[in-house]
């Protein structure tokens, strides 16, 4: 009986080369695709007869980490092997947390793919050598992943450290709005959530706490 496929791939042309790489192998039924994680358990709730998805994880709406935890609560007979080109050592713990079996980057060629959904059915866990060197570091170092998780917290997007260099200059919010072209109350939110990011109260303490992360 061939092995019942789902995607979940937010990206078309990602999705597009999946498939391809998955129709070399007549062992392989591709049942559905999915843009982001939440289409993906609507149609699983209607289609659970699925053996093994091979999901992204920056989706929309609902990323693959959050539909990986569902998955496994709602069909734990489904095996789920992570299809990114992360493999930031953050990512890889989340989607390990959250149930995955396997992680591969997208990259992977036809026959080391059909190599890593083979292992992960037959019970193994289909892993890129350095994600598994990867995990194995964070395994053997707890206090890594605290620290991980803290980096992630902070994690600012590149408007928003574009918004922080222009603060650290001194300069007003109408004119960070005029270089930034962008309106003032637009960069009052990149502000606000900056500082929420950065767990801060003010200006000086944002840019201080931001110079000492290396942000800025």
């Amino acid at each position: 009986m061939p092995v019942r496929i789902a995607i979940a791939e937010d990206k078309f042309f990602l999705a597009q080369s999946l498939k391809e790489k998955l129709s070399f192998f007549k062992d392989f039924d591709l049942r559905l695709t999915a843009e982001n994680g939440q289409v993906l358990i609507e149609k699983l709730q209607e289609q659970p007869n699925i053996d093994l998805i091979l999901m992204d994880i920056e989706m929309p709406v609902l990323n693959g980490i959050e539909a990986t935890s569902q998955v496994k609560e709602q069909f734990p007979h489904i095996k789920v092997i992570m299809l990114t080109v992360f493999d930031d050592d953050i990512h890889v713990f989340k989607a390990i947390q959250a149930g995955a079996d396997g992680y591969l980057l997208k990259e992977t060629p036809p026959e080391a793919l059909k190599s890593g959904i083979e292992e992960t059915l037959a019970g193994g866990a289909a892993m890129n050598p350095t994600i598994a060197m990867r995990t194995l570091k964070l395994l053997r170092n707890p206090d890594a992943v605290s620290h991980l998780e803290q980096q992630e917290q902070i994690a600012l997007s590149q408007r928003e450290i574009e918004v922080l260099e222009q603060l650290a200059k001194g300069l007003s919010y109408t004119k960070i709005s005029e270089n930034l072209v962008v309106s003032p109350s637009t960069v009052r939110k990149h502000i606000e959530n900056i500082y929420k990011k950065l767990q801060v109260h003010n200006k000086l303490e944002a840019v201080k706490k931001a110079r000492k992360n290396n942000l800025i």
